[in-house]
C-alpha cells in the first residue's frame, strides 16, 4: 500500500489532482513581453534580421532546398513590418540584406576574410530601401489595397535590387533568388519567358502573400488573390509558352582533371588532361571541351603544347576548346580566353574572356583597396578583358558559344550568343579554390538556368568539379562530375531551333519592376502634394460678449 501511495501521490493522486500524461501536458508558453523585449534591444533585432536575411541561402545548392525559398523571406517580411520607424526597417532591410549575402557568399571567407564581410556590409544596403516598403505597405493594418500594392510593389523593389547587384563591379548576379529554383520544371518554363527574372518576382510575391496572411487575416483576400494569380501566370506558361523544336544531336565530351597541386601544377595539369584525353580516342565525339585555366601559357609561345593539343584532336577525331590563361605574345598583359584546336592545330577562333571577377581577377579601384591583397588571396595582377562576345564553329558543323567562369551567371551574355546563332552554350570554369563549400554546385546549376532562357543546351566544364550539362529546356543530362572526380564524361546533346519569348524580349520583368516603382513614386509624391500642411494653432478669438475661457468677460 505504501508503494501504492506514493505512485498517487506522485500522480497527484492523493491530493485529489489528476497530473496528465507527459504526452498531453502543454508546452513552454513563449512569454510575450519577453519577445517584445528582444525585438527592442537594438542587438538582438539586428542579429536577428542578419538570421532572417540568410535563411534563403538554404534554397540554393549544395542544400537545395528548393521549396524553401516560397517562404524563406517570410520571417524577413514579418520583421520589418513590425519596425516602430521607417529608419528602423531601413536598418533591418540593410542587416537582412548583410546577412543574405555573406550566406550566399561565404566561400569566399578563406580567400577574403573580412573582406568578405565588409563587400556583404556595402551590397546590403541595397536592401535598406525595400525594407523601408516593407514596413510602408504592410506595417500596421495594411488594408486590402496596400496588401494589393504589395503584391507588386515589394517583388518589383527585390528585382531592382538584383539589377543594381547583377552589375560586373559589385560582384555580378550571383545569389539571384530564382536561380535556386534551378530544378523545377515550371520554374524553368517561366525562365524561357522573362528569363530569371520573372522567376524570381513570382517566388517574392508567394513570400508576400504567405507573410500577409500570417500577419494581418483581414487582408487575406488579395492575399489568396496573389496566390492564385502566381499559380494562374506558372499554368499560363506552361501552357501556352513554345518549347525548343528538337533539331538533332551532337556528343560532347568534358575532360576534369581534378585538384592538381605543387609548383608544378599547370605542367601537371596539362599531362592529366592529355592522358584522360587520348582515352576518348574512338567515342565518335564531336567536341571535347577542358576547364578553366587547363592551359596555363600562351599557346603562340609554346608551341609544343599546341602540337600535343593537336596530336590530340587527331587521335580523337573532334576540336578541342582549351583555355588559356596566361601572357599573351602579341599584346601586353594576361588573359583568359577559351581557345579552339583542331586537327589542324589551333583554328584561330578566341574569345577572351571579357567579365572578370572582382578581387579574384582584378582589383577595383587597386590604389584605394590593393591592400586587400595582404589580406586575402585578390589578384596581385589585372588580367585584361576581351572586347566582344565570340560564336565559334565546330569542325563538325556546330556553331557553340563559350562563357569563361562566372560569366555564366550573367542572363543577358548566353542570351546574345543565342541572338548570334550559338547552337550550343559552354562554360569553362574551375572553383578550385571552392572545394568544401556550396559553391562548385551552385555554380553548375547556374547552366541549367541558362539554357532555360535561351533555349539553347549548355555544357558546364571545370578543372576540379562540378562538370554538368543541360538539354535545351534546362533538363539535366547524365551524371554530374562532382569534385573529388578526375575523369571524364561523354553526353549526347539534344540541339533546339526557336526562339524563346527572353531572348527576344529581353529583360522585360526589370523593366516592368523599374515601372512600377516609378508609379509608386508618383502616386506618393501626389499624395504628399495634396496633404494639408500643418500650422500653427490660431488663438480663439476674443469678442465684446467675453472669451471661451472667461465668458461674460
Amino acid at each position: 500500500m505504501d508503494v501504492l501511495d506514493g505512485i498517487r501521490r506522485h500522480r497527484g493522486e492523493a491530493s485529489g489532482k489528476v497530473t496528465a500524461p507527459w504526452w498531453r501536458r502543454p508546452g513552454p508558453v513563449l512569454d510575450p513581453v519577453r519577445g517584445r523585449a528582444l525585438l527592442a534591444s537594438p542587438r538582438w533585432r539586428g542579429a536577428l534580421a542578419a538570421l532572417c536575411g540568410a535563411l534563403p541561402a538554404l534554397a540554393f545548392p549544395a542544400p537545395s532546398w528548393w521549396w524553401f525559398a516560397h517562404v524563406a523571406l517570410v520571417p524577413w517580411l514579418l520583421l520589418a513590418r513590425s519596425a516602430p520607424t521607417g529608419r528602423r526597417a531601413a536598418l533591418d532591410g540593410w542587416l537582412g540584406g548583410l546577412g543574405f549575402m555573406v550566406a550566399v557568399h561565404h566561400w569566399l571567407l578563406p580567400s577574403l576574410h573580412v573582406f568578405t564581410l565588409v563587400l556583404a556590409a556595402l551590397l546590403g544596403l541595397l536592401w535598406a530601401p525595400w525594407g523601408w516598403l516593407v514596413r510602408h505597405l504592410l506595417g500596421g493594418a495594411p488594408s486590402p489595397g496596400r496588401a494589393a500594392a504589395a503584391l507588386l510593389v515589394l517583388p518589383s523593389g527585390w528585382l531592382t535590387v538584383e539589377l543594381v547587384r547583377s552589375w560586373e563591379g559589385l560582384g555580378g548576379p550571383w545569389g539571384l533568388l530564382g536561380s535556386s529554383q534551378w530544378q523545377v520544371e515550371p520554374a524553368l518554363r517561366l525562365a524561357s519567358v522573362g528569363g530569371v527574372w520573372l522567376v524570381s518576382a513570382l517566388v517574392v510575391a508567394v513570400n508576400t502573400s504567405v507573410a500577409v496572411l500570417a500577419a494581418h487575416r483581414a487582408a487575406r483576400v488579395p492575399a489568396l488573390a496573389g496566390l492564385v494569380a502566381a499559380a494562374a501566370v506558372c499554368a499560363a506558361v506552361w501552357v501556352w509558352s513554345p518549347r525548343p523544336e528538337a533539331a538533332g544531336s551532337v556528343r560532347v565530351a568534358v575532360v576534369q582533371p581534378g585538384v592538381v597541386n605543387g609548383v608544378d601544377g599547370p605542367e601537371k595539369r596539362f599531362a592529366r588532361e592529355e592522358e584522360l584525353t587520348r582515352a576518348l580516342a574512338g567515342r565518335d565525339l564531336d567536341l571535347v571541351v577542358w576547364g578553366e585555366s587547363s592551359v596555363g601559357h600562351d599557346l603562340a609561345d609554346r608551341t609544343d603544347l599546341a602540337d600535343r593539343i593537336t596530336a590530340l584532336s587527331r587521335q580523337v577525331g573532334a576540336d578541342i576548346l582549351v583555355n588559356v590563361d596566361a601572357r599573351r605574345s602579341d599584346r601586353p598583359g594576361i588573359f583568359k580566353s577559351s581557345v579552339l584546336v583542331g586537327p589542324r592545330g589551333p583554328t584561330g577562333d578566341r574569345y577572351d574572356k571579357m567579365r572578370l571577377v572582382p578581387f579574384g581577377e582584378y582589383v577595383p579601384a587597386r590604389s584605394l583597396l590593393g591592400w586587400a591583397t595582404s589580406v586575402g588571396k585578390a589578384a596581385g595582377e589585372d588580367r585584361r578583358r576581351g572586347g566582344r562576345t565570340v560564336v565559334m564553329d565546330v569542325g563538325h558543323g556546330l556553331r557553340v558559344g563559350p562563357l569563361v567562369c562566372f560569366e555564366s551567371a550573367f542572363p543577358d551574355m548566353s542570351r546574345h550568343l543565342t541572338r548570334e546563332g550559338a547552337e550550343l552554350l559552354l562554360a569553362q570554369s574551375s572553383t578550385s579554390t571552392f572545394q568544401r563549400s556550396w559553391a562548385p554546385e551552385q555554380h553548375a546549376s547556374l547552366a541549367a538556368v541558362r539554357a532555360a532562357e535561351t533555349g539553347r543546351p549548355m555544357v558546364h566544364a571545370t578543372l576540379t568539379g562540378v562538370s554538368a550539362a543541360y538539354g535545351p529546356s534546362g533538363e539535366r543530362l547524365g551524371p554530374w562530375l562532382g569534385t573529388s572526380t578526375s575523369g571524364t564524361a561523354e553526353y549526347e546533346i539534344p540541339l533546339a531551333t526557336g526562339t524563346t519569348p527572353y531572348v527576344r524580349f529581353g529583360d522585360w520583368p526589370v523593366h516592368g519592376a523599374l515601372g512600377v516603382l516609378a508609379l509608386l513614386g508618383a502616386v506618393e509624391g501626389a499624395r504628399a502634394f495634396r496633404r494639408p500642411v500643418p500650422g500653427r494653432p490660431v488663438p480663439p478669438a476674443h469678442t465684446a460678449h467675453g472669451s471661451p475661457a472667461r465668458p461674460g468677460r
